[in-house]
């Protein structure tokens, strides 16, 4: 089944030479030229990833993402209007999976989009017809990650994660007490052909933290590090 991507941007010209550009390597395209429209047609038939630009009159890319992030962990990629670092740091402070600065080349956001789906794939296991065995759940204290349906809990209370959270929360589980640096979280949650500067972890980190704190205000279990990195350790 063709994977669906949902297009968000006020400029019709990106829209139809993007969403061309995709149906030519057999993605679904749904394109949408304001917020308020997308986010209701999200809601009701979620897309497997989006692309959002960021600076559209009315509802924004930044509020698109905060009402999306209220109800799906669907992975978001963010077009910006130049490379502007605070548009960067903010956008994937509220949960984006990554950012492409315009003017971009479609054959690198295509590029970006098959690498965050195939880690979404990855994050969720190999499907059943594969020979693969199911992938154990991994439990640490009252953390449980279930990587086959991309799933967390926090003593029994669901957090919901973007792939990109949960890969870099899985790595720091796996070794609970060991430190991982910044570099080494980025070889975890981003593909060789995805480029960012190593303090996107930071942002990373600050909205797992949010998330698990919601369902549990006492939430210390990630520790940082200063200068070093950042371990796991559930007492």
């Amino acid at each position: 089944m063709s994977q669906v991507i949902g297009l968000v941007d006020d400029d019709r010209n990106i829209l139809t030479s993007v969403s061309i550009a995709l149906q030519t390597e057999g993605f679904v395209t749904r394109v949408y030229s304001d917020g308020a429209t997308a986010i209701k047609a999200l809601a009701d038939n979620p897309p497997d990833l989006g692309v959002f630009d960021i600076k559209m009159p009315g509802m924004d890319g930044m509020e698109l993402l905060r009402r999306l992030r209220e109800f799906s962990a669907m992975p978001v990629i963010f077009l910006t209007s130049k490379d502007d670092e605070l548009d960067e740091a903010l956008g994937l402070a509220m949960g984006a999976d990554d950012y492409i600065a315009k003017p971009f080349s479609q054959r690198l956001l295509i590029a970006r989009i098959r690498a965050i789906l195939r880690r979404q794939e990855l994050a969720r296991g190999q499907p059943a017809a594969d020979a693969e065995p199911e992938q154990p759940l991994l439990e640490r204290g009252r953390l449980v990650m279930d990587p086959a349906r991309h799933k967390v809990l926090w003593a029994g209370k669901e957090v919901s994660l973007t792939v990109t959270e949960f890969l870099i929360l899985e790595a720091l589980a796996q070794r609970p007490g060991v430190v991982k640096n910044r570099n080494q979280l980025l070889d975890t949650a981003y593909n060789d052909d995805v480029y960012v500067d190593d303090r996107t972890i930071d942002s990373h980190i600050k909205r797992i933290r949010r998330k698990f704190r919601v369902v549990a205000p006492d939430f210390d279990a990630i520790e940082t590090l200063y200068g070093v990195g950042y371990r796991f350790d559930e007492q």
